[in-house]
């Protein structure tokens, strides 16, 4: 058979396509088995009634993309609108996975598609390759699309506008395709590169922005049980590091500080060598012990930032946990057979680094662990899809996070639906405070910003040692709210939320963590009431002003009030000097306050 010539015969199948579990590769979830969900229903009608050349399908990760995706290709091969498939993924891991999906309704896709070989095997309807692939020898896959009529199905399309290559290889390749139909769960990207295919439309401020054909967001799949709830639990902790310049610095993670400060603080978190992680590790453990009453075959992954820290962190979770954690390194050989082992199992936990945990979509994943120092809306948005496919109704995710304001303002907006700006303006976080275009050409050109001794998401240059890392619960984010007061590590109070039940409704979880957080307050107030005979020691005056400060944090955090404004207030109504002459007792008034301003007693 030559390089253009198609199989003998089409054995895809729209009955076979109108039976795929909803969300291949998991079971089907809750309520779903047996037909298609609503929307890919709705958005498969929406394809019908134009039959465009390009549509743009924007589903949160873990809606049933490829489900829809493929009683598309089955209906337009029946048809014989098209006679080959081609699928783009971004990893190694995804074109298998589209490969054994497409075989289940009689679409053979051909994985193992190399630009050398230049054509697909014998009996195929078409290709899985991926988006470096594609960009490597953009013409052939141009002449293999001409060919014949072939619908192209772009699965994460945002990667097209990773490189300029990149995305200029994915419209050579592709211009002359019958059909082509873009997926993507975030269709949004950190820079301005256009996405190939995607269609821009002016808002009401000129901006062009993304325009998707059909969106189904994540706060629509989360009413519908399509996906779990994620619960984020924060880890603060006092860091202490060595800078450049060989002074030794000290901030509490999360604590209001200057940018570079904040990525240096969090780079010691990350640390392999301090407490930071075993701590973390070690909760996170705790709380897939508990899902895994309820959910048997719940596992954990941890995203590290690179291999080095991959590594470092399996030896800790092998220690933590008495057995040896699967690790997946890069898209080298083998790495796919160990996902699908993973996946296929029932152990513990995954270990993946940040550049390919986008291809990692097992569905039992539960329980994740954010180590990592990446914080850009596209990564972080695909980093938690990997862990909220819900297969039955109740189930929740548990997403552990640094406490750093970046990652916590994305996961609080979690829901918030986006699309891809163009020529929008450099926000302020990107050019930096007082931005100087003069400074910052002269600072690119005195710095090497990939070298080995770069600091966190922004390369931040400079000799760095992590010296010192100890972690504390800070507080549970969830569905907009936030929970907790702060508490040390296996403390009962960190317990009470890492203890929540593995099956819950998404308003069971709200209404059990407002009651956790009432019971935590209500017995410290009891605690406090009971008499004290070291009251006046300088032992407990520290304690009080530690407890004060969580509180006062944790109000700030919900008021949007300043620390400073929020300790203004307690002097005004309680009376007493500022915290540092403040005495047990008016301490004392001041953490009761407080803990009535929260059960809502103002």
């Amino acid at each position: 058979m030559s390089a253009w010539q198609e199989p003998s015969t089409t054995h895809a199948s729209t009955s076979a396509a109108s039976h795929l579990p909803p969300a291949f590769p998991s079971r089907a979830p809750w309520g779903t088995a047996g037909k298609l969900r609503a929307w890919q229903a709705e958005a498969l009608e929406a394809y019908r009634a134009r039959s465009p050349r390009d549509f743009l399908a924007v589903a949160t990760p873990g809606a049933g993309k490829t489900t829809f995706a493929l009683r598309i290709a089955t209906e337009l091969l029946e048809a014989r609108v098209v006679r080959r498939v081609t699928v783009v993924a971004p990893t190694e891991h995804l074109k298998r996975q589209w490969a054994d999906a497409a075989a289940r309704v009689g679409i053979r896709l051909d994985p193992n598609f190399s630009n050398a070989q230049g054509r697909h095997g014998h009996g195929f309807d078409g290709v899985a390759v991926t988006y470096a692939q594609v960009a490597n020898k953009p013409a052939l896959h141009a002449a293999r699309t001409t060919a014949a009529p072939t619908l192209v199905i772009l699965d994460e399309v945002h990667h097209g506008g990773d490189a300029l290559s990149w995305g200029d290889g994915v419209r050579e390749a592709f211009e002359g395709a019958a059909r082509r139909l873009a997926l993507t769960g975030t269709p949004f990207r950190s820079d301005t590169a256009a996405i190939p295919f995607v269609t821009y439309e002016r808002d009401a401020e000129g901006i062009r922005r993304s325009a998707a054909d059909y969106t189904y967001g994540y706060g629509d799949a989360l009413r519908d049980h399509v996906v779990r709830p994620v619960i984020f639990l924060s880890y603060s902790g006092d860091m202490r590091w060595r800078t450049r310049s060989g002074d030794e610095v000290s901030a509490r993670l999360g604590e209001a500080m200057t940018k570079d400060m904040t990525a240096q603080a969090w780079r010691t978190a990350l640390d392999p060598g301090g407490e930071w992680i075993p701590s973390v590790l070690q909760a996170a453990d705790r709380r897939l012990t508990e899902v895994r009453r309820t959910v048997p075959d719940a596992g954990a992954m941890i995203i590290a930032t690179d291999q080095t820290d991959a590594r470092a962190y399996a030896g800790h979770l092998a220690r933590i946990t008495g057995s040896s954690p699967t690790v997946v390194l890069s898209d080298e050989e083998g790495a796919s057979d160990k996902i699908d082992e993973f996946s296929a199992g029932d152990s513990r936990w995954l270990v993946a680094v940040r550049m390919v945990s986008e291809g990692v979509d097992v569905p039992r994943l539960a329980v994740g662990v954010y180590a990592t120092s990446t914080a850009t809306p596209l990564f972080f948005a695909q980093a938690v899809g990997r862990f909220v496919r819900a297969r039955r109704r109740g189930e929740t995710a548990s997403v552990f996070l640094p406490s750093v304001p970046q990652l916590l303002a994305l996961a609080n907006g979690l829901e918030l639906e986006r699309d891809h700006a163009l020529d929008r303006p450099r926000t302020a976080e990107e050019e930096g405070a007082e931005y100087s275009p003069e400074d910052a050409l002269l600072a690119a050109a005195n710095s090497e910003r990939n070298g080995p001794d770069a600091v966190g998401p922004d390369g931040l240059q400079g000799t760095f040692e992590a010296l010192e890392a100890q972690a504390s619960f800070d507080r549970v984010l969830f569905d907009g709210g936030e929970f907790g007061t702060g508490a040390e590590v296996g403390s009962e109070e960190e317990l009470d939320f890492l203890g929540l039940p593995g099956l819950l409704d998404a308003d069971q979880v709200s209404a059990l963590l407002r009651q956790r957080q009432a019971d935590q307050l209500k017995g410290r107030r009891s605690v406090r009431t009971e008499p004290d005979l070291a009251e006046m020691d300088h032992r407990k005056q520290a304690e009080l002003r530690k407890e004060l400060a969580q509180l006062v944090g944790a109000w700030s955090r919900r008021s949007g009030q300043p620390h400073g404004a929020v300790h203004t207030e307690l002097r005004r109504r309680c009376g007493g000097p500022e915290v540092a002459l403040a005495d047990p007792g008016q301490l004392e008034a001041r953490v009761a306050m407080l803990r009535g301003w929260f059960v809502g007693k103002r």
